[in-house]
């Protein structure tokens, strides 16, 4: 049967109909923007109606009367004021056009691709939050979300910025296994290469995780508005601790929130250990400890790799010593536990007798080794007594006589740390990239967020004896040798450092300038005149020549007679 042909009007006409549609609806689109203001105001009339309308009908029956009364007497003051029906009518109008305006609309919820990663992210979360017994499950597939994320957040590029989970009361909260197993998940569902904190609420079985924001990276070495004893050693989130201290960042004055550190007498961990991998930062909160500690004390610096970092503290006024060689680190070290016998014996006399301790008992001592794990491969090697060993004493009765003991040694060398050490070191820092099962095995507890796996320098963790684990950030101090350091943070380090020594055998050399390290070895020296000191027995001290010499004649000249 043969197709018949459809009418000309519908074959040759579909031209002419959308052509119409369009100038019909380009028409409409121009008239639209022509009569916006009347329908603005036609809208804001229609909303005002209804509010008053509204107002009405929630007005109780007994003020119904009286309100209207009071209208009236209003239009009739209107109406016999010059010009007031025209002026009430341009404020009608104007107060209807400001009411009917377009509004942007507010979200109330997720958009669809939102939306799709709530619910991966619920789907995820099923097996380990749910079980086959369960007559309710919060947590099923197919179930419904928002009854188990009572609080979301996203930023500009959709990604999870905040979550609140609601758990069933039988998940094992209490075991860091399964904890670390939610917070590995969501830390993955969530998008990597950024930092994550977990805050868990085992009483009200809620989880919420945060995305952290990154700790500054620009504030440099700089004299920190603390007390006497009080160090700090970097910067963590403002909701961490409960001090901020006013800080120069760049050409700004800003307030950070420090990691304050006491030490001292009345200190409960009065020695530091710094872990971190190489290049972590550990050699830089040790230079920047070592410059807080000038301040008002005396440093002994111990340079187990030998890497020269610490040129530019040698021949200062302060620091007794600064040795990177198997002999002189033996010596100075030796020398420092007697120091220490002799403060403890000088306080205890002065406290029997009703004294008070002398001044030189009273200024710190700081002896900051990094790297021994080095030295004592070579002390090994040739026989020699482990430098670790003669800290026994500092570490042990260094806070009762104002000795303060800060090691920075890698990963790969944890194992030669000394019993004494581990014991003794109860605040800890890692420094640099680790791994969750790194960190609490130098911290004794895991962090609270996810460690990221790139960080800058001087970024890592920190945990003062039985307190939370907190984010870190050490400040700049890099070496003002180093050809690689800016000129910023080269001058801020050279403010920090004090002046050459005054000794006799200083005043014949002309002075170094602070244009590189040294090229030869400074004598220890100390400032006799304005504190004396008593003679301490060096005869254990005489395994080299040199170190030994300089250490001696560090002694007032009173004290040798």
């Amino acid at each position: 049967m043969a197709r018949r042909p459809l009418p000309r009007i519908l074959s040759s006409g579909s031209a002419s109909i959308t052509r119409g549609r369009e100038i019909a609806r380009t028409a409409a689109d121009g008239a639209t923007d022509v009569l916006h203001p009347l329908i603005t105001v036609v809208r804001g009339l229609r909303l005002l109606a209804v509010s008053g309308r509204q107002k009405w009908v929630a007005t109780p029956k007994e003020r119904r009367g009286p309100k209207l009364f009071l209208g009236a007497a209003c239009v009739l003051a209107v109406a016999l004021v010059p010009y007031g029906p025209i002026l009430a009518l341009v404020t009608v109008m104007g107060a209807a056009a400001w009411k009917g305006r377009e509004r942007t609309p507010v979200r109330t919820g997720p958009d669809d691709a939102e939306t799709a990663r709530l619910r991966s992210l619920y789907e995820a979360l099923v097996p380990y939050f749910s079980t086959p017994d369960d007559p309710a499950p919060l947590f099923a597939h197919g179930g419904d979300w928002d009854k188990a994320f009572d609080g979301y957040a996203f930023d500009a590029d959709g990604r999870l910025t905040r979550l609140r989970v609601s758990y069933p009361a039988y998940f094992t909260d209490g075991e860091a296994a399964a904890r670390s197993r939610i917070e590995q998940l969501l830390h993955t569902k969530s998008g990597r290469g950024r930092e994550y904190r977990f805050g868990w609420d085992e009483e009200a079985n809620r989880l919420v995780m945060t995305v952290l924001d990154a700790l500054p990276t620009t504030i440099a070495a700089q004299r920190f508005v603390t007390a006497p004893g009080e160090t700090v050693l970097g910067f963590t989130d403002p909701d961490a601790v409960s001090r901020t201290v006013p800080v120069r960042d760049g050409d700004m004055t800003v307030d950070a929130s420090p990691v304050v550190w006491r030490t001292g007498g009345r200190s409960t961990e009065p020695h530091l250990l710094a872990v971190g991998q190489p290049g972590g930062g550990t050699t830089t909160l040790v230079r920047s400890i070592a410059l807080q500690a000038l301040r008002d004390g005396d440093v002994i610096v111990v340079d187990g790799g030998g890497t020269g970092e610490y040129g530019a503290l040698a021949g200062r006024g302060g620091v007794l010593a600064v040795e990177s060689g198997l002999g002189g680190a033996l010596a100075t070290l030796e020398w420092a536990a007697h120091e220490t016998e002799r403060r403890l014996i000088a306080a205890n006399r002065a406290r029997q007798s009703g004294h008070p301790v002398p001044d030189d008992i009273r200024r710190p001592l700081w002896i900051l080794l990094d790297r021994p794990g080095a030295l004592g491969h070579l002390a090994a090697a040739d026989g020699r007594t482990d430098p670790l060993e003669l800290l026994r004493i500092p570490l042990r009765h260094g806070r009762a006589a104002q000795v303060t003991v800060v090691l920075a040694e890698q990963f790969d060398a944890l194992d030669t740390l000394t019993e004494t050490v581990t014991t003794h070191t109860r605040a800890r820092a890692v420094l640099g990239p680790a791994s969750r099962e790194q960190i609490e095995a130098v911290l004794g507890a895991e962090p609270h967020t996810t460690p990221p796996s790139e960080v800058p320098p001087g970024r890592g963790y920190v945990r003062l004896g039985a307190g939370p684990v907190l984010r870190l950030q050490v400040p700049a101090t890099p070496d003002p040798y180093d050809d690689a350091t800016s000129d910023a943070h080269r001058q801020a380090v050279l403010d920090l450092l004090p002046g050459r020594h005054t000794s006799v055998e200083a005043a014949s050399a002309p002075e170094p300038a602070d244009e590189g390290p040294s090229t030869e070895q400074v004598p220890v020296a100390v400032e006799t005149a304005a504190r004396p000191v008593q003679a301490v027995p060096v005869e254990a001290m005489a395994v080299e020549a040199r170190p030994s010499e300089p250490l001696a004649k560090a002694q007032p000249a009173g004290a040798e007679s």
